[in-house]
């Protein structure tokens, strides 16, 4: 089974012989993100956090200590039962240690946002915080418009990761700096110190946790898997511009080369790209720019559309 985060509530689907929706709930409600694990699923929304302990029948807010309403992504740490981590538009952080019921914000993220003036492009809010990565005790967050964050002590503070100078200036600094519009985090679970990170002004990867980032492709990204037995193997959703020729590419060897990998797709799309990965399983899920749901089995990275009748999709994931 999984959870999708849409427009209008959560969807519940599940896979016979093809996908099909079984349940909606938080119906009427614009859930941004979604997380489930240990029979929990938590939906943030642009009006709180709201939970449910049985697949999305039935669902309760749990937003106590939430001082910022719009979550714009929940994550939860892979190895700590009960640590999850929402980041919300204004940018801010807060960190759950009792399975989303209570929240505590870091006022240090809100401090260097104030400071640096983050911001967004299409919103009069002051940036957000759009993606987290986790490996032990280290946390990464994904700053629009601002730069990345590091932690070293479970989430429990967090500062401008080194190669990150905190400046919203869109015409961004040169390398070892990292382009500040951050998109999505991801680490591989070789190396804390191994950090991929999709912005505005190209494809990055740190090999020393954030300190210095190299530019490994030139474009305009929002979305990446990183293969996690083999870190040179990554998939990237490359595009012209803000969805301006989306497509899909593949590269085997670390960034030096790439190719497309968007069999069964009428990409370069004109006016999509990819806005999410999320890997369910063997299968890795897209979700589009304009709401609509793909997949492919890894093995073969042949797409197809999933649930077509669904237009509003914003995260997708596997039911815990």
């Amino acid at each position: 089974m999984i959870v999708l985060a849409t427009h209008n509530g959560v969807v519940i689907a599940e896979r016979s012989e093809d996908w099909r929706e079984v349940r909606r709930g938080l119906e009427g409600r614009h859930v941004t993100s979604v997380i489930a694990r240990e029979g929990t699923i938590l939906a943030g929304t642009r009006d709180g956090i709201f939970r449910s302990d049985d697949d999305g029948q039935t669902w309760h807010e749990t937003s106590a200590g939430l001082t910022i309403r719009h979550v714009r992504w929940l994550a939860f740490h892979p190895d700590i039962s009960d640590f999850e981590a929402a980041g919300t538009e204004p940018a801010g952080i807060f960190i759950s240690r009792d399975g989303g019921g209570t929240w505590r914000a870091a006022p240090e993220v809100a401090q260097l946002r104030d400071r640096y003036h983050w911001f967004l492009p299409y919103s009069p809010e002051a940036g957000c915080v759009r993606g987290f990565a986790f490996h032990g005790p280290r946390a990464y967050a994904a700053v629009e418009v601002g730069g990345v964050l590091r932690s070293d002590d479970h989430g429990a503070t967090w500062r401008l990761a080194e190669g990150s100078d905190g400046s919203p200036d869109l015409k961004g600094p040169p390398e070892p700096l990292i382009y500040p519009d951050v998109h999505s985090l991801e680490v591989h679970p070789s190396s804390a110190d191994l950090v991929t990170a999709p912005t505005g002004g190209g494809f990055y990867r740190s090999f020393d946790g954030g300190k210095n980032w190299r530019l490994l492709y030139n474009c305009y990204c929002r979305a990446v898997w990183v293969d996690p037995q083999d870190p040179l193997h990554m998939i990237l959703s490359p595009a012209d511009g803000v969805d301006t020729n989306g497509r899909i590419e593949e590269t085997r060897d670390g960034g030096k080369t790439w190719k497309l990998a968007s069999t069964g797709l009428a990409a370069p799309w004109p006016r999509r790209m990819v806005e999410r990965f999320a890997q369910v399983g063997d299968e890795l899920f897209g979700v589009l720019s304009n709401g609509q749901l793909i997949s492919a089995p890894l093995a073969t990275l042949e797409w197809r559309a999933i649930l077509p009748d669904l237009r509003d999709v914003n995260a997708v994931t596997a039911a815990g």
